[in-house]
């Protein structure tokens, strides 16, 4: 929890963020990535200053449990001064103990952004999904649960003026956006409407337009010029070069298969798996991961 203190921005973890989208179309499938198609609704985790402290902890809680499908978790709330914005101890359950920081007993609009990412970590331990390392896991943990349906709660609680600063999570707020923007461009939402934070908007619009970036790179139809220059270079030179190495500062490369013509591989835009294709011109793939029908010029 940054509080008061300077935000990072960019995109410094943008691989391991990717890497956590694939994790999770592995690890859940695409149906049951479907299943969550409606994000958390404002109203369900609205929490205003009248609200007994305690009971509208735990109501908040169970709307989380609720959304991401885990009927038989009970998340017990509690306050404590800490370092962290919340911690959550990870047992065999049903019952899970949640510390908040005490800085939310005064904050208690962002009670459900530090909730969503607790719970996450309840539901990514019962699924066994886990990523090695204190620093990944926790991005693990954010991509998940914005992509998931509720990180647009971490992202609202960014504040940053002249004077202060607020964020919660390991991402960025860039980096939020990003993974908000995959999962709007996947669903056809519009979180944009749900945001009380002007920074978290424009982290957002920041997101959007690395999102797009994704389904805008060669071999895709949707690339630009320039891409498809560099492309057709990179092409020309691995015909000609068979056993050279992937170029780098590009998502796709070149290699021969067997005796059959040459193939290229690059990152689908919406799940990040890796897909295959021959180098004959027009071609149509999908991915098997997410099943993302995709146009390409190869």
């Amino acid at each position: 929890m940054a509080n008061g203190g300077p935000v990072e921005h960019g995109y410094p973890h943008l691989e391991t963020v990717r890497a956590a989208i694939t994790a999770l179309y592995k690890r859940l499938s695409y149906d049951t990535v479907h299943t969550f198609s409606t994000s958390v609704s404002p109203a369900d985790v609205a929490f205003c200053d009248q609200d007994d402290l305690h009971l509208g902890a735990q109501r908040v809680a169970r709307e989380l449990v609720r959304h991401f499908r885990l009927p038989d978790a009970r998340v017990i709330v509690s306050f404590r001064e800490m370092t962290h914005a919340a911690n959550v101890e990870l047992a065999a359950g049903p019952e899970y103990f949640v510390e908040l920081n005490d800085r939310f007993r005064t904050h208690r609009r962002d009670i459900g952004a530090a909730l969503a990412h607790e719970v996450m970590h309840v539901y990514l331990h019962r699924l066994g999904l886990s990523f090695p390392g204190t620093r990944d896991n926790e991005i693990l943990t954010d991509t998940a649960t914005t992509y998931l349906g509720a990180g647009w709660l971490l992202l609202d609680a960014f504040r940053e003026d002249g004077m202060s600063s607020q964020k919660l999570g390991y991402l960025t707020p860039e980096e939020f956006g990003y993974v908000l923007a995959k999962r709007a461009l996947l669903f056809g939402e519009d979180p944009a409407v749900w945001f009380t934070s002007p920074q978290a908007y424009t982290a957002y619009t920041k997101g959007l337009a690395q999102a797009r970036h994704d389904e805008q790179q060669p071999p895709l139809t949707a690339a630009g010029w320039a891409g498809r220059r560099r492309y057709a270079k990179d092409r020309r030179y691995a015909q000609d070069h068979p056993s050279a190495g992937p170029n780098p500062g590009v998502p796709y490369s070149f290699a021969p298969s067997g005796h059959g013509p040459l193939r290229v591989s690059f990152p689908c835009p919406t799940c990040r798996q890796r897909i295959r294709v021959p180098v004959q011109g027009r071609v149509r793939a999908r991915c098997a991961l997410c099943r993302t029908v995709l146009e390409c010029d190869t």
